[in-house]
C-alpha cells in the first residue's frame, strides 16, 4: 500500500527539518511531502497554516497521514476539516484544547514546571539550545537553513475546533525529548485525547536525529490501523 505522509514542521515552518525523513520513507514504498508554513508572516493564522498543508496534499494518493511536529500540533488536526485524512500523527506535540490559544497552552498544560522537574531528575541543563539539539548530529545543524523567524499570531488565536477530529489518531514521544519530556506528553495525552503515548528513541527533533527509527515506527502505526474510509 503505497501511503502519503504529510509533514507538518514545528515552529520556524521549515520543511527542511523533515529532510532526513523524507528519503527513509520513501525507501519503505510510501510518498512524502514536506511542507513549508508561512511561520514569518504576521498576517497568517492557524487557518492559513492549515490550508498550506492542504494544498500541499493535492493529488497525493491515499492513505493519507498526517504528521505535527511540536508546535505543529496546533495545525494538523485543522487540516482534518479541509481534506480526508486516513491517521493523524502527534510528534512530540503540543495537543489543543477547544478555544484554548497556543500561548495558554504552556500554563495550561503545566510545561515549565515538567521540564524544570524532568531536568533535574536527569541532570539535564534547562538550556534551550540543548533542549532541542543535544542529539542532533554536529554535520545534519551545520548543514540547517535559517529558520522562518516564527510570528506569534498563530499562539494568540483560540484553537477553533469543537472538537478533536474524528480521525484515527495516534501520540508518539522521543524518550529523550529534554523540551517536551516523555512523562509531560503522557499525561497531557491522557488527559486531553484519553490515549496512550508511544515511545521511540530520540530527543524533539526526532526527524533529525532518527530518521531511520521514526519512519519505521511512523509505517508500522499506519499497518496497525483500520482504513475504514478508503
Amino acid at each position: 500500500m503505497r501511503a502519503t505522509f504529510v509533514l507538518v514542521p514545528g515552529a520556524g515552518g521549515r520543511a527542511w527539518y523533515w529532510h532526513r525523513l523524507v528519503p527513509e520513507l520513501e525507501r519503505r514504498g510510501c510518498a512524502a511531502v514536506a511542507v513549508d508554513l508561512p511561520a514569518g508572516d504576521d498576517a497568517a493564522g492557524l487557518g492559513r497554516y492549515a490550508d498550506a498543508v492542504a494544498v500541499a496534499t493535492a493529488g497525493s494518493a491515499r492513505p493519507l497521514v498526517v504528521v505535527g511536529q511540536s508546535m505543529g500540533g496546533l495545525t494538523a488536526p485543522l487540516v482534518c476539516d479541509r481534506v480526508p485524512v486516513d491517521l493523524l500523527v502527534l510528534l512530540n506535540a503540543m495537543v489543543p484544547l477547544p478555544g484554548e490559544t497556543g500561548a495558554e497552552w504552556w500554563t495550561a498544560t503545566g510545561h515549565e514546571q515538567a521540564r524544570a522537574e524532568a531536568a533535574r531528575a536527569h541532570g539535564w541543563p534547562l538550556d534551550d539550545d540543548d533542549a532541542f539539539t543535544h542529539d542532533v548530529p554536529p554535520e545534519v545543524l551545520a548543514g540547517a537553513p535559517a529558520p522562518f523567524a516564527q510570528s506569534g499570531t498563530p499562539f494568540t488565536e483560540p484553537w477553533p475546533l469543537p472538537g478533536w477530529p474524528d480521525v484515527p489518531t495516534r501520540v508518539l514521544a522521543g524518550r529523550d525529548d529534554r523540551f517536551f519530556p516523555v512523562d509531560f506528553q503522557r499525561r497531557v495525552a491522557g488527559e486531553r485525547l484519553g490515549l496512550p503515548v508511544g515511545e521511540l528513541p530520540g530527543g524533539h527533533l526526532v526527524a533529525l536525529s532518527r530518521p531511520a527509527e521514526l519512519a519505521g515506527t511512523l509505517v508500522g502505526l499506519l499497518a496497525g490501523v483500520r482504513l475504514d474510509r478508503l
